[in-house]
């Protein structure tokens, strides 16, 4: 499945990129997809004394631009037999420039190494939350040493219980395309993961004459409408891919009550997950993996790469320059 045409790679000037541009090359070779690497260089300040815009501080930004696409070249230089891999150098504020190449030149997938990857507790830095938060098309932020082909690749699908035919479905049709191809790809071990949260169980405890009993069956409750759902899921899932694509894939299915926050990154240290793939975009009234907040604190306690997709209609609050 050629699931990407136009693939954008943003370089991270002092990480070591053999994994992330390893990855960026291979998709695109395995998608038929163009290829095209930038980097970003911020606008020269004239602090040192020099007019902004004169044409000494235009000279200097210039040297800038040039130094950085030379190390560009240097840094595809290894793929120029496997690919043809277009470069571009841009100024400006870093991930304000990426997503406006993306909303530009219409990239589906923007690849990038991580920030800070030395600190071990905090994976991301800002510009990569900020491109979280903000990118329109799929973000794949990949960690630095990563295996060539991933073992385990984590898939995290939530639900809206009153309404499962709304645009979640959609979000959770791109998320089980994306890691199920990928797990195709990389021979790896597929992982579904649902969390579910009971919030009104502690109003029941409140209010009832039999807390106790109250609360089991509504707990009891709530987990069966929520396996209810994943089952109905699971068997979507494997009508969409076909019997034997499913079988030989053999996902195994994930149902935890608790916190997102909390269970995905754990669940995720457990199978030892090379990649989880999920969304990242906040939605109204529901108590799910999705809420911008809960996607944040997730992302940020990982220990492994990431795919982050958001629902088709999302639209970016950056927006290119007007002419």
């Amino acid at each position: 499945m050629n699931l990407f045409s136009n693939i954008l790679y943003l370089s991270e000037a002092g990480a070591d990129q053999a994994s992330s541009l390893e990855r960026a090359v291979t998709m695109a070779e395995n998608s038929l997809a163009k290829l095209t690497v930038i980097d970003v260089v911020p606008v020269l300040s004239a602090g040192i004394g020099l007019p902004a815009g004169g044409p000494i501080s235009e000279k200097l930004q210039t040297h800038m631009v040039s130094d950085r696409r030379q190390e560009l070249e240097a840094l595809v230089e290894p793929y120029r037999e496997r690919l043809d891999i277009q470069i571009d150098v841009l100024v400006g504020t870093r991930f304000i420039q990426a997503i406006r190449a993306v909303l530009r030149n219409h990239y589906d997938l923007l690849i990038k190494p991580v920030e800070n990857p030395d600190f071990i507790q905090r994976l991301f830095g800002s510009d990569d939350m900020q491109l979280l938060r903000n990118c329109p098309c799929p973000l794949w932020l990949v960690r630095e040493a990563e295996k060539t082909n991933y073992e385990n690749i984590l898939a995290a699908v939530d639900f809206d219980l009153d309404n499962l035919d709304t645009e979640d479905q959609g979000l959770n049709r791109q998320i089980l395309d994306l890691s199920s191809s990928l797990a195709l790809s990389d021979f790896a071990a597929l992982h579904l993961a649902h969390v579910w949260e009971a919030p009104g169980e502690l109003s029941i405890r409140l209010w009832s004459d039999d807390p106790e009993t109250a609360s089991v069956a509504y707990l009891n409750d709530v987990r069966s409408r929520h396996e209810a759902a994943l089952e109905a899921f699971r068997k979507q899932f494997k009508e969409r891919i076909g019997e034997e694509t499913y079988d030989y894939l053999a996902p195994s299915f994930h149902l935890y009550q608790g916190a997102a926050a909390t269970v995905i990154p754990e669940l995720a240290e457990k199978i030892d997950a090379d990649l989880v793939v999920m969304g990242t975009v906040a939605r109204t009234g529901i108590a799910g993996l999705l809420i911008g907040n809960t996607a944040e604190a997730i992302l940020e306690q990982l220990q492994c790469s990431v795919l982050a997709i958001k629902p088709s209609g999302f639209v970016s609050p950056v927006t290119l320059p007007k002419e």
